[in-house]
Order: structure tokens, then C-alpha cells, then sequence
């Protein structure tokens, strides 16, 4: 009888790769259950684990309040009798949404249309109309279990040839991407972005990358670009969305826009937001563009409830519908995702009952995270060998670290990056997870990682790390 190995199985499986999610995070819930279990006697030289290798924000140990507004109307939508059992507790604004929302949906134990439910993607494409000054159709809008999803979806349409169409993908750039493209047996084509200038975008960069991949016989498909970025929190000008735009027409290249962190922005003033679609539109481009968007980041950080959307722009009907048809084999995204989404692009407006609370709570949610970069950045180049771009978007810092010779020599003995090396050691030492450059993708000979600003207790938490990185650089002298 033949066997089920790991041999057996799809190849592309077995070459995809998660760093978020990876060696060292596996390796941080073996500690934080050892220390569940065992407490004062785990022998560990810590007392807790921080989980700073993935943008969780309500995950126990980082504990972002979830908003009040959004959770009143999913406890309203997940049981519509509270609303006579508990009278006077719900503000009136939210007992309104959630009679509007089941009027349309029902119980939200049955299936939604496979798109979406109709009445909240015309609320995404109000919320999209209102931001950009152009129209938006809910045609043109799908629901999705998260935007990882979405971006999953048009991957696997986009690579029509295996091992030989390629998408463009920013270095560094979120796992996700590398990890779909090989999970469909596409290839990855990587530009960098310039660290030297705050990881901006260089289209000379993207037109080298692309001259590579057609002497390398690969057919570009689409370019991504993540903005706010991950993992380095940069944002792009204007003018270099148009030259993407205009690259991207001239090479007939789909353009996948990433811009989940659109309102992590921590000096708005300076480093604005514009998406895509109103610089598309602003041109009267013709480029295709596919833009997503999340309510596990933001302010919102409802990670576990999957919820998120993207749009098409300037996509032929017939290959929306080849869209639906895949969307459809899924039968519906999760039903509380999309009533987050809902609570996302309709938030309480001035004058609504839930006004005052929800600006007060997002408004602390967006003040601490900018202070918590801020000093983090402060405190992490002020460490020998240490330099960071202080972020101006998203949830991260992507600190570039210079390693001893005999640390790295150690690291390859292991079998192990660099980078992977010292974060593991930093693991073992402290209970902080990070994700290693290598994971993310980074020049040869530079190391770096990603770590989250979500944690509280910033001073004791990077007291730590400034307290390892010396040790960790004096050990491998």
C-alpha cells in the first residue's frame, strides 16, 4: 500500500515558505506553553513571551481594546435579542446598523452571496468614492476572508504558466507574497527598495528587475506594491505612484496595490496616503488595478474574524467573472468578517451616539502606536551596529543589524542565516519573537528584522533587546 509522506505530496507545498509564522514563532509557543504549565520552575530566563514577529494587535500579551462600536454591532448581529433583553445598553446608532444589516443578511449562520453581501459593498464603494473623489462600483468589489485571500485569488489567475510567469514583488516584502507565488508555482521577481532613502520605491529598480526576468525567460504578470509598506512602513510619493502606473501600462502588467495599512500613518502631515485607484483614475490610466484592503490592521486589528475586500479597476467583465466563478467555490467570505468590514467604512460619524467613544478610542489607538515608533527607532540606532528607518506608516520597524564576524561564521555552522541566528538567540534570552530579514528578503551581506510596535511596556521591552544586542555583540567578538 503506498504511503503518505511529505515526499508524496505537491511539490509546490513543499516549497512554500511562512517566516511570520515560521521556525522562531513555532519555537516561542513551545516556551509559552512550557511557561503555562510549569511557571516560576520552566528554567526559562524569562517570564513571559512577546509576541513581536506578527501584526496582531488584540492577541493576548499586546491587548489592543477591540471598538467598542464594531463589537456592539457584531454582539447585535451574532444575537438580535440582546436588543430586548438588554434595553438601554446599546446606543441607538448601532441598534440602527444592526436592524439595517439584518434586514439584509438574515442570521449570519447562513451563507451571503458569494461576493458579498450586496448592502456592504456598496458601502465599501461609498467608502472608496468618499476617499478618492471617483466613482466606485459593488460590482467591482469583492468581500474576502481577509485580504491575504484576495491577494491569494489573483495570484493563482495570474500565473497562467508554471515556473514561468512572474510577478514583481518589493524587497523587502511580506512573506505572503513569496509564499503564494509558490504555493501556484509562479516566480517571484524582486526589486529592492532604496533603505538609504527611507525604503523608498526606485523605478529604475523595477525596470532592471523586469529586464532580468524576460532575459531570464519569465513573463512579468503583475507588480505589487505594499503602501504603507511591509515590513518597512514607507510610503510612496505621488509622482512615483504615476511613473508605477505608467510602467505598469507599458508593460501590461496588473498592478496589485497592498494598502491595508492606509491609516497607520504616524506623520500624516508629511508622509500622506493616496491610493492607487485615485491616482489611476487622476491620470485616466488604463492600467488594470486591483486593490485591497483589511479590518485586521488600522485601528481596528480584528485579525481573527477574516474580514477584508478588494477592488477591480480598468478588469474586463469576463475576467471579473472567471473572479466570481473562483470566489464562488468558497461559497461566501465569513459573515462577521464582512459586518467588520461594514464597521470599517462606516464608522459613527459627528452627531451619532457612538461618536465621541470611537474618536476617542481610535484617536489614543493612532497617538500611542506614533509614539511607540518614534521612540523605538530613538532608542534602537542609538545601539551599536544598529540603524533603523524611523516608519512613517504600518505597525513595524526593520532594523538593519551588523554582525560580528564570528557571530556569522556561528550562524552558518548552524545551518542557520544570520539573521535567523541572532533572533533565535534573542528568543532564548528574552521570550521576543521577531521575524528575521531573511525572511522578508533582503541584499546579500545585510541583515536585518521585523519587529511589531503593538507591544506595551515599551521601555522595559526594548531595555531588553538593547540589553541582548550588547551581550549577543560581545559574546561573538
Amino acid at each position: 500500500m503506498r504511503s503518505l509522506t511529505v515526499d508524496s505530496l505537491n511539490p509546490a507545498v513543499r516549497n512554500v515558505q511562512y517566516a511570520v509564522r515560521g521556525e522562531l514563532a513555532i519555537k516561542a509557543e513551545e516556551y509559552r506553553v512550557t511557561l503555562k504549565e510549569k511557571g516560576q520552575n520552566s528554567g526559562l530566563p524569562f517570564d513571559r513571551v512577546i509576541s513581536s514577529n506578527i501584526g496582531n494587535p488584540q492577541q493576548k500579551g499586546l491587548d489592543q481594546p477591540p471598538i467598542t462600536f464594531n463589537r456592539q454591532v457584531a454582539a447585535l448581529m451574532e444575537w438580535p435579542q440582546l436588543m430586548q433583553l438588554a434595553p438601554n445598553t446599546f446606543p441607538q446608532d448601532v441598534i440602527d446598523r444592526a436592524k439595517e444589516l439584518h434586514e439584509e443578511i438574515g442570521s449570519i449562520g447562513a451563507y451571503s452571496h458569494s461576493q458579498g453581501v450586496p448592502l456592504i459593498r456598496q458601502n465599501v464603494a461609498k467608502f472608496i468614492q468618499e476617499r478618492d473623489s471617483h466613482p466606485s462600483s459593488p460590482d467591482n468589489i469583492f468581500l474576502t476572508g481577509g485580504a491575504s485571500a484576495g491577494v491569494s485569488l489573483l495570484i493563482s489567475m495570474l500565473i497562467s504558466e508554471p515556473h514561468k510567469s512572474g510577478v514583481l514583488i518589493p524587497i523587502p516584502q511580506y512573506p505572503l507574497y513569496t509564499a503564494t507565488l509558490a504555493q501556484f508555482s509562479g516566480v517571484a521577481i524582486p526589486y529592492h527598495l532604496d533603505e538609504a532613502h527611507g525604503w523608498s520605491t526606485s523605478i529604475d529598480e523595477i525596470k532592471a528587475a523586469l529586464k532580468k526576468a524576460k532575459e531570464d525567460g519569465i513573463d512579468p504578470k503583475a507588480l505589487v506594491i505594499i503602501n504603507p509598506g511591509n515590513p518597512t512602513g514607507a510610503l510612496l510619493k505621488e509622482e512615483t505612484q504615476r511613473e508605477v502606473a505608467n510602467l505598469c501600462a507599458e508593460h501590461g502588467l496588473v498592478l496589485l496595490a497592498d494598502e491595508v495599512y492606509q491609516s497607520n500613518l504616524h506623520r500624516a502631515a508629511e508622509f500622506p496616503f493616496t491610493s492607487f485607484k485615485k491616482v489611476v483614475c487622476d491620470m485616466g490610466s488604463p492600467v488594470p488595478l486591483v486593490s485591497f484592503h483589511s479590518i485586521s490592521k488600522g485601528v481596528t486589528g480584528e485579525c481573527g474574524r477574516r474580514g477584508g475586500y478588494f477592488e477591480c479597476h480598468n478588469i474586463p467583465d469576463d475576467v471579473r467573472a472567471m473572479m466570481y466563478k473562483m470566489v464562488s467555490v468558497g461559497l461566501c467570505p465569513p459573515l462577521q468578517g464582512q459586518i467588520g468590514v461594514d464597521c470599517l467604512v462606516r464608522p459613527p460619524k459627528e452627531g451619532n451616539e457612538s461618536y465621541a467613544l470611537w474618536k476617542e478610542e481610535t484617536s489614543r489607538i493612532h497617538k500611542v502606536l506614533a509614539q511607540r515608533t518614534k521612540l523605538m527607532a530613538e532608542r534602537l540606532n542609538s545601539l551599536p551596529g544598529v540603524s533603523c528607518v524611523d516608519s512613517p506608516g504600518a505597525l513595524y520597524l526593520y532594523p538593519k543589524i551588523t554582525l560580528p564576524a564570528k557571530a556569522i561564521a556561528a550562524a552558518r555552522a548552524a545551518g542557520k542565516e544570520p539573521d535567523a541566528f541572532y533572533a533565535l538567540a534573542l528568543l532564548d534570552a528574552t521570550g521576543i519573537c521577531v521575524v528575521p530579514g531573511s525572511g522578508f528578503g533582503q541584499k546579500e551581506g545585510e541583515y536585518h528584522y521585523r519587529l511589531t510596535c503593538l507591544c506595551p511596556g515599551v521601555d522595559e521591552y526594548v531595555g531588553k533587546l538593547e540589553k541582548f544586542h550588547g551581550e549577543f555583540c560581545a559574546k561573538y567578538q
